[in-house]
């Protein structure tokens, strides 16, 4: 056999690779503060330091003067500081305010809530601000802008890299550090095949990390980028799919059956499954009846399409397998909603069914658990109750969860752990764009369900000024006075809550203080509760929210599905779960402070019936002002399509929490735009598979550097696949 000749440049490539492993320290003015800096910031490593991309970029190319900065753009200004001032408005707001002046005028700049900048400035001091230029009261303004105090190396004409810094390294020596890195490292073995990044257009790992850091266009900073968010997608796909492969090594899938079961919860269904459900309960129950793989599979459905009904026949081919399902649902509240809506189909049709959860008494959990152990249960519904040491399962072979991204992968692992080898089915309400459903849920095969298998009467949504809630609360008296039932939303438990807590939805309006406008009066619970009371004294009012016991929980749900509260005034406890059919007006409180998956899976929970349902979306939203939290609210009321409205949020959001990215063991995205970065994804999917058809250990000799990746970001998830 032929032995590869290595060339000097190789070797010196290959040498240049070994760096980027070295410890952070043994780069040039790392030592002392800088390196414990570092290392605050999870900075080991010189490849550590070279993926600490910049925040931001100060464009040096077009500044302008403050007399030259156009109102309504986003601009950057280089003036010098001529003054620091602290104000303090009202109590726990700190407003630090800097007059900055060049040759042709005066910028006043306002910092809320961040005290420090007035230690960290002082007269004199040279600063690049970066934001959106306004005029009021005589001078140009900038509310919180990027800043960067400049020193003698920055100059007019070059592109500045802000990168993030903290106590004790500043960002111009993060600057100098990271250029040293830059150096070092120089050009470097690229663990992406030669020929996969010709055909994707990307640039090599080395030249897009120098030009990640010190661009010389911003055009330049965009292609690098892309190279980074392909990389960050493709080892993201590769490490779900041998996660799996790995858990399911020298198992042997179980292959169901489809016979009387099956058939009876056909039958016992009130209505006929349409052709979305019909689809989705094929390719389910083809994936179960395979003796060659086992099931990893997406149900995704808009609110009110059915998923249940699909589910249910995936769970009575466990019982003409002679094998235990198991559900699992993130709150008691959905978990019930599960049990009864399935039970009575599935104990009809001869499937023997309990439910398990926090509020289950000692006696009937022992009941359960002996008849679970025994295999005389074919399916256990409920909560993370079913995750406890003493649930044994005769055999389980189908696990189902819903809602998988309020559950950690530690929890769905620790469940399927109760019967290995068994198919996983997930399902969600919550609409996902095809963009997210490709980067996180690579690893599953998907099933979509976008349409109702019965209309229904439908929701109307209405946004009102919070001044105009007079229609919402006709609409609500008019209903009791039909025997019909309301939902009322709020954002807090209590008054004494703490307001800063709640998240800002992206977009919502500030006041001239920097609060958000609603933050001057947001609804809670409590309140509302004694509100109402004056103003429906006839109406039986209950509140539910997540401080209850499990068991009080219940108690409300079970008194509210049952006709005996008129009024339920809540959490967002209630997004999902919760159907009841005479449920026909919703007024949600503080509308603005509500994503937008959260504000359709609530208005979900009307109009389910033969009655039509009205959603009333109460903001304190400025009429005359078109934030992203209005478009937000505008979208909503024009379109009750949870897909076109998922796609929206993502394009209002620019942001991977959508459904919270923390489900893969904390995994995040850092460099993917899940909007902008559609051809990226889709390709780094596809790539994915492809490479792995090839070699599906990754241990060629032309995909081992990317094995080597997938192990030192997520560690070694394949060991057993790759017997390494």
């Amino acid at each position: 056999m032929t032995r590869a000749i290595m060339t000097p440049e190789a070797s010196a490539r290959l040498s240049r690779t070994g760096i980027l492993a070295q410890d952070v320290s043994r780069l040039k003015y790392v030592s002392g503060a800088r390196e414990e800096a570092l290392r605050r910031l999870g900075i080991e490593t010189v490849g550590d330091l070279l993926l600490h991309i910049p925040r931001r970029y100060l464009d040096f190319t077009r500044g302008y003067s403050i007399e030259t900065a156009p109102l309504g753009q986003v601009c950057t200004i280089i003036a010098t500081v001529d003054r620091v001032m602290e104000k303090r408005p009202r109590p726990r707001l700190i407003v630090t305010e800097v007059m900055l002046v060049d040759d042709s005028g005066v910028l006043r700049v306002s910092f809320f809530k961040q005290p420090w900048i007035a230690k960290q400035l002082k007269p004199g001091d040279r600063l690049a601000v970066m934001g959106k230029v306004e005029f009021a009261y005589g001078f140009k303004q900038m509310a919180s802008p990027h800043y960067e105090r400049l020193d003698s190396s920055s100059s007019l004409g070059a592109i500045v890299p802000v990168h993030g810094a903290c106590e004790g390294l500043s960002a111009a020596w993060m600057r100098r550090i990271v250029s040293v890195a830059c150096e070092t490292a120089d050009v470097f073995c690229d663990p992406i095949p030669a020929k996969l990044r010709s055909r994707r257009r990307l640039m090599s790992i080395s030249r897009a990390l120098r030009s990640i850091h010190f661009p010389s266009s911003l055009a330049e900073v965009t292609l690098a980028r892309r190279r980074l968010a392909y990389d960050e997608v493709l080892y993201l796909q590769l490490a779900l799919r041998l996660r799996n492969d790995a858990n399911l090594l020298g198992i042997t899938p179980v292959k169901h059956m489809v016979k009387e079961h099956v058939s009876a919860v056909l039958k016992s269904l009130p209505f006929a499954l349409s052709d979305e459900q019909q689809a989705a309960v094929d390719e389910i129950l083809t994936d179960m009846q395979s003796s060659d793989r086992i099931m990893n599979r997406l149900l995704l459905g808009d609110v009110g399409t059915g998923k249940t009904a699909v589910a249910m026949v995936a769970l009575a081919s466990c019982a003409d397998t002679g094998t235990q399902a198991c559900v699992m649902a993130p709150t008691s509240v959905l978990a019930r909603q599960y049990a009864s809506s399935c039970m009575p189909v599935l104990e009809q049709a001869g499937v023997r069914c309990a439910l398990l959860t926090g509020s289950t008494s000692a006696a009937e959990r022992d009941r359960i658990l002996l008849a679970l152990g025994c295999g005389e249960l074919d399916i256990l519904f409920g909560t993370h109750a079913v995750l406890g040491d003493d649930v044994v399962f005769s055999h389980l072979s189908l696990v189902v969860i819903d809602e998988q991204h309020r559950f950690g992968v530690g929890q769905r692992n620790l469940l399927r752990a109760k019967g290995p080898g068994a198919d996983l089915l997930v399902m969600t309400a919550t609409p996902i764009p095809r963009t997210l459903a490709l980067s996180v849920y690579g690893d599953l095969e998907t099933s979509i369900i976008k349409h109702r298998p019965v209309a229904g009467a439908g929701v109307t949504t209405r946004v009102l000024a919070d001044a105009n809630r007079d229609i919402a609360y006709g609409a609500l008296r008019a209903a009791l006075e039909e025997g019909q039932q309301a939902y009322v939303i709020c954002p807090l438990v209590c008054e004494k809550d703490d307001q800063d807590e709640l998240d800002v939805q992206p977009g919502l309006e500030l006041d001239e203080l920097g609060r958000p406008v609603s933050a001057q009066h947001l609804h809670s619970v409590e309140s509302e509760v004694e509100h109402l009371s004056h103003l429906f004294p006839e109406a039986r009012i209950a509140a539910l929210h997540g401080r209850l016991s499990p068991r009080d929980k219940d108690r409300v749900i079970d008194a509210f599905r049952g006709g005996e509260v008129d009024i339920l005034v809540a959490t967002t406890v209630v997004e999902v779960g919760v159907d009841v059919p005479q449920a026909t007006v919703m007024i949600i409180e503080n509308g603005e402070r509500f994503g937008l998956a959260t504000l359709h899976q609530l208005r979900g929970r009307v109009g389910r019936g033969s009655l039509p349902g009205s959603c009333f979306v109460l903001s304190q939203l400025s009429s005359s002002k078109h934030t992203v939290a209005s478009d937000r609210l505008e979208s909503l009321e024009k379109s009750n399509d949870g897909f076109t409205l998922a796609e929206e949020d993502l394009r209002l959001r620019h942001e991977g929490e959508i459904l919270g990215l923390r489900q893969h063991g904390g995994v995040t995205l850092r460099f993917v735009d899940l909007d902008a970065d559609t051809d990226i994804i889709e390709a780094a999917h596809e790539d994915a598979r492809e490479l792995l058809r090839y070699a599906p250990t990754l241990s060629s000799q032309a995909t081992l550097p990317l094995r080597l990746q997938v192990v030192e970001r997520y560690g070694n998830i394949f060991k057993e696949v790759s017997g390494g």
